[in-house]
């Protein structure tokens, strides 16, 4: 079992070629404590707002002092991140930091988990903004709901 489930949300596009295998590394603005073997959950945000799967994590990279060294993180993902250098600058303006996510494995959903029903397991259930590490309680109704065993 991972240490860490954590719960992103993701724009259609960038969550489809994560799914098809494309897109291998998520981007991030903000650090997380994943390691290698943790499970992220991809929310899809709107117009879709579903839960469409998960990813295994394979490594995270962190860059500090990023504007110092957007080039060398540009050199470390751009195979992966399925962007163009004008699309990674833009995103990045401006931050301290920036984080890969290499994805190992992934696991689409046989149903995908709309808003509606995730608001109805978790009555307080807000798509995060970046992110949201999720507890065993949580973990455990994913699994009820996606009906599959999250690795």
């Amino acid at each position: 079992m991972p240490n860490e489930i954590l719960l992103i949300s993701i724009k259609p596009k960038y969550a489809e070629q994560i799914f098809n295998g494309e897109k291998t590394v998520e981007l991030r603005r903000v650090k997380t404590r994943l390691t290698t073997g943790d499970l992220v959950l991809v929310y899809v945000t709107s117009p879709k707002q579903v839960l469409m799967g998960y990813f295994k994590v394979e490594k995270v990279i962190l860059v500090e002092n990023l504007q110092n060294n957007l080039q060398q993180f540009w050199q470390e993902v751009k195979d992966s991140a399925c962007l163009e250098y004008t699309e990674f600058k833009n995103y990045y303006q401006g931050a301290s930091a920036g984080v890969g996510i290499f994805i190992n494995s992934f696991c689409l959903f046989n149903s995908l988990i709309e808003l509606q029903t995730l608001k109805q397991k978790f009555p307080n259930f807000h798509p995060p903004q970046s992110y949201h590490y999720l507890n065993s309680e949580k973990t455990n109704i994913v699994e009820a709901i996606a009906g599959c065993k999250l690795l």
